[in-house]
């Protein structure tokens, strides 16, 4: 059960913030840390997606979590092909991916912020996440490996949001690249048969770590907010049906991190509680 770390997406979502699963008196940015921690093993660091992150910032997340405590830390919208405010750019950087001064400056910043984390030993990946737009072909492969020259050293998991990168007749391929650049795949639960539906495909590509995301099955998945696409409960059911395929991938890997990100109150939190528990059921571990 150690090879297989099961948390969150966020610790900080509004909606869990709201629901009341933090306790009166652990309700500010370190209780809320602390408590998270004292019950799950990894996080996912969503806020770096939408900001970028500062090295002080990683310290006290280092200094507020126990040692073995794993951060994901989410790859700066930029960085990978996402639009990005004005707002949101550091030193009012103008939001231009064309400007080769503004990546370079970017990328630096990023590798300084989450310096402490790969010093401390609690970096578990930095996210990739590519947006639906970026499909296979020659254009996309010059991006993985622009991406693999700038992350050199870095433990990096990719997840792609065309569903065409683990279509049947594309799948082999997929996990061929991301193997050559020594990048981790990223498997994700979603609803199917919707159009932008990714497959349930699981892969290993890299020795060290394998990543399943749970977004949950809303059918509202490619429009309305982002509380309706995210907004979802499982069932035991649904997770049940998950759990050989981790133990299966615990054993093909030195680590699983298996993270919730369906954000509806406390739905995540509650799906990773539960998750452990039918982990150490079916392994024995009752």
């Amino acid at each position: 059960m150690s090879d297989i770390l099961v948390g969150t997406c966020s610790w900080t979502d509004p909606a869990l913030v709201r629901s009341g699963w933090y306790p009166v008196g652990r309700r500010d940015a370190e209780g809320r840390l602390r408590h998270y921690a004292e019950r799950f093993p990894v996080v996912e660091a969503d806020a770096s997606y939408y900001a970028m992150p500062q090295e002080r910032i990683s310290r006290m997340w280092v200094e507020r979590t126990p040692d073995g405590f794993t951060f994901d830390v989410k790859a700066f919208s930029l960085l990978t092909g996402h639009p990005t405010r004005e707002s949101m750019m550091p030193d009012g950087m103008p939001a231009d991916a064309r400007d080769g001064g503004v990546l370079d400056e970017l990328w630096s910043r990023f590798a300084e912020a989450i310096g402490p984390l790969r010093r401390a030993g609690r970096l578990g990946s930095v996210l990739f996440q590519f947006p639906p737009w970026l499909r296979p072909g020659a254009r996309a492969e010059r991006v993985l490996a622009q991406t693999a020259r700038r992350t050199a050293g870095w433990p990096v998991a990719v997840e792609f949001r065309h569903p065409d990168w683990w279509r049947a007749e594309q799948s082999d391929s997929t996990s061929a690249l991301l193997a050559d650049h020594g990048m981790t795949a990223v498997a994700v639960d979603m609803a199917q048969g919707l159009p932008s539906s990714l497959p349930p495909f699981v892969t290993v590509t890299s020795s060290r770590l394998a990543v399943v995301r749970f977004h949950g099955r809303s059918t509202s998945w490619g429009r309305g907010s982002k509380e309706d696409r995210f907004r979802y409960a499982y069932t035991p059911d649904e997770l049940t049906s998950w759990a050989p395929q981790l133990h299966r991938l615990a054993g093909q890997v030195e680590q699983v991190h298996v993270l919730f990100n369906n954000c509806c109150g406390d739905a995540s939190v509650r799906a990773a509680e539960q998750m452990n528990r039918l982990l150490r059921v079916s392994h024995g571990c009752a």
